[in-house]
């Protein structure tokens, strides 16, 4: 009898292997006798690093070369950053599990501050995220807001090197590297949204494989599926992508869904917000979304 064996698709910074390594450990112990190999590769969204994701082509260039892989046949699946996942992936693809949520606040990380407050006036603060830098504006006015790429080693580097006085980061990403004690202090909700799908690591694969989608669905989490689809949701109907600040946050309770929204202005730091309860988890996303553009969200998601 021949050994089956899934390959993953996989960036190569540290983080990515972590969550690939995960899966992988995660789909052995789920089926004993698959064989479970990563193929490591880099992608035009790691190369590119001096421009912010959204003038180069947003998230999705963290996908494509992965995407490619398993259409050539060289991997089986690919593991992401949920985050990183456009709201529609490209045809032929699905998400057939999407693993437990971690902590999915984000951390000021700062050698010298305990938390935002704690900032002097005109601080330098790095993140090239549109969500965070709009709710940093919000929060602190008087901050100047510089960009940061790279991986998670990357960005530490250059706040320990002193080119920012703090930064922002994923907890979930800090956490899993081992790097808990970078953060500071937490930002979480319901006062500070995170992205779409944040700290949530989704396995994606070709929609012609049944037998592999069957071998990946053991590992699905129903119950942060369903929270993210509302999410993801409201996230594709604001069109939602990295080119526009937009946070979203739901969680599950005895009476079903509660899911917030979020739309910034980046330069301003003007928020929209807007929340709603149900059962439908496409349908409240859609509802959430609804309640921002009635706002004006509209003129913030052009980039006015």
């Amino acid at each position: 009898m021949i050994t089956p064996t899934l390959r993953i698709a996989t960036r190569k910074s540290a983080l990515a292997l972590w969550q690939a390594e995960h899966v992988a450990t995660l789909l052995r112990a789920a089926h004993p006798n698959l064989v479970v190999e990563l193929v490591p590769m880099s992608t035009r969204g790691d190369e590119i690093l001096d421009q912010p994701l959204a003038t180069i082509g947003g998230k999705g260039l963290f996908l494509k070369e992965l995407e490619v892989a398993m259409l050539e046949g060289r991997a089986d699946l690919a593991v992401h950053s949920l985050k990183d996942v456009p709201s529609q992936l490209e045809p032929g693809f699905v998400l057939p599990a999407i693993l437990p949520r971690a902590d999915a606040a984000d951390a000021f990380v700062s050698n010298d501050y305990v938390d935002l407050a704690a900032l002097p006036h005109g601080a330098r603060v790095g993140t090239s995220s549109l969500r965070r830098q709009a709710q940093l504006r919000a929060l602190r006015a008087d901050l100047q807001l510089l960009d940061l790429r790279g991986n998670v080693g990357t960005r530490l580097g250059k706040l320990d090197a002193g080119d920012y006085d703090a930064i922002v980061l994923a907890c979930a990403g800090l956490d899993r590297l081992g790097l808990s004690a970078r953060i500071r202090s937490r930002l979480a909700a319901p006062n500070w949204l995170p992205a779409p799908g944040q700290a949530a690591i989704a396995i994606e694969a070709r929609d012609d494989q049944p037998a592999v989608l069957s071998l990946l669905s053991a590992l699905d989490d129903a119950d942060t599926r369903l929270t993210i689809t509302a999410e993801r949701a409201m996230n594709q109907a604001l069109g939602g992508s990295c080119t526009v600040p937009v946070g979203a946050w739901c969680v599950l309770g005895e009476h079903g869904l509660h899911l917030r929204g979020l739309v910034g202005d980046a330069a301003s730091g003007q928020l929209l917000h807007a929340q709603a309860d149900g059962n439908d988890a496409a349908a409240l996303g859609q509802q959430v979304a609804d309640q921002l553009f009635a706002q004006g969200a509209a003129a913030f998601l052009a980039g006015r």
